[in-house]
C-alpha cells in the first residue's frame, strides 16, 4: 500500500496563506474530507488547495517525513509561495 505526505494551503485575509501537513493512503478522499469540514479540526471551515505531495511505500517512512515537513517551516514557506 502507498502512503502520501501532503501540504495544503488556504488564503486568509490580506493574502496571508496558512498551511497544513498530513499523511494519508488516499489523497483524493483526504482532500475532500478537509474541504467538506470532516477532516482535521484545524482545517474545518476553509477551502484547501493541494500544493505538494510525495508518495512513500511504507507508513512509518511517511509518518517520519510528515513530522520532518511539519517542523521545517522554511521548506513549507517555499512550497506555499510556489502556488
Amino acid at each position: 500500500m502507498s502512503y502520501f505526505v501532503y501540504l495544503i494551503v488556504t488564503n486568509l485575509k490580506k493574502n496571508k496563506k496558512i498551511s497544513y501537513v498530513g499523511y494519508t493512503n488516499n489523497l483524493k478522499k483526504r482532500l475532500s474530507l478537509h474541504n467538506s469540514g470532516k477532516g482535521a479540526k484545524f482545517t474545518r471551515g476553509k477551502k484547501w488547495k493541494l500544493v505538494y505531495y510525495k508518495k512513500y511505500d511504507s507508513r512509518s517512512i511517511a509518518m517520519r517525513n510528515e513530522f520532518l515537513l511539519k517542523k521545517n517551516y522554511r521548506l513549507r514557506k517555499k512550497l506555499k509561495t510556489n502556488t
